[in-house]
């Protein structure tokens, strides 16, 4: 299992963010820590701790592992020694390998041009009604509650509107699968909860966010202590620091934690996957 590498202002922020990276409980993980904050002056402390942690691995004892390839092998041999039987027909033929029913290169057929709007697959329309976002927010609830009620999971689907902003909060517990390391099937649950909710509905307005299990809360949390133990460094200091990599919305969360903190700036630098927050001290009036 690939090990993760966390840096925070505590170990146990390090552990928190390191188990929502993984997405899994502190039981199903290996953490290690690497290196813990130093006493300082007046009881603070320095530096940061550094903690490295991977899903516990488990261990499939696979004995016939090599029996049933071998199995698979001699089934393969016997298909292909069979004689294929072909239709007097050519038409039949033509339809058995696909070749009769195949559309000409380039050219789309109306039946799939209508099953693709169906499937919310067709270009966003702007020139239609606004949709409200009540009505987006009712869908993506409806959509949620039937996909955990068929994983045999009860939750909650708690939801909030500010204005285009619409906020989706999946509560209950177990919910650790629906988050995924690093919280990408929470990213994928909520793209397909989006063409579900916003496309289907040709819906373009509205922003729909969706957290499962307070994940993103708990994430939003660790980062921002994170982000003020930086700042707080960076101003003793004097010396810019270079946050690890981190996509999009974790970046969104050290720049609006740090607006409101005097002394500091920031900036990122770098292209994704790869792309920095980089911390600095202000420049003087």
């Amino acid at each position: 299992m690939e090990w993760v590498t966390i840096t925070a202002a505590t170990v146990e922020d390090a552990k928190s963010l390191a188990l929502d990276q993984l997405g899994v409980a502190g039981e199903d993980a290996e953490i290690e820590v690497v290196e813990e904050p130093k006493p300082g002056l007046f009881g603070r402390l320095r530096g940061e701790a550094i903690v490295r942690a991977r899903v516990r691995p488990t261990s499939v004892r696979d004995t016939s592992r090599r029996e049933r390839g071998g199995e698979r092998s001699a089934r393969r041999s016997e298909r292909s020694e069979r004689p294929r039987n072909r239709s007097r027909d050519g038409a039949r033929d033509g339809a058995r390998d696909g070749s009769a029913s195949r559309p000409p290169r380039g050219r789309r057929s109306e039946r799939s041009e209508a099953d693709r709007g169906a499937e919310g697959d067709s270009p966003r329309r702007n020139d239609g009604p606004k949709v409200p976002p009540t009505t987006v927010r009712d869908a993506a609830t409806t959509f949620l509650e039937g996909l955990f009620a068929a994983a045999s999971l009860p939750v909650r689907v708690e939801s909030t509107i500010d204005g285009d902003d619409i906020e989706i909060a999946v509560q209950g517990d177990d919910l650790t699968t629906f988050v995924g390391a690093r919280g990408m099937t929470l990213t994928q649950l909520q793209d397909i909860t989006r063409v579900v909710s916003q496309r289907r509905l040709g819906d373009h307005d509205t922003r729909l966010r969706v957290d499962v299990g307070g994940y993103r809360q708990r994430r939003k949390d660790a980062l921002g202590r994170f982000a003020i133990k930086v700042a707080n460094d960076v101003v003793e200091t004097g010396t810019p620091r270079i946050l690890e990599p981190m996509n999009s919305a974790d970046r969104k969360i050290v720049h609006d934690t740090l607006s409101t903190v005097e002394g500091v700036v920031t900036h990122s630098e770098g292209d994704d996957p790869f792309r920095r927050v980089v911390v600095s001290r202000a420049p003087a009036a």
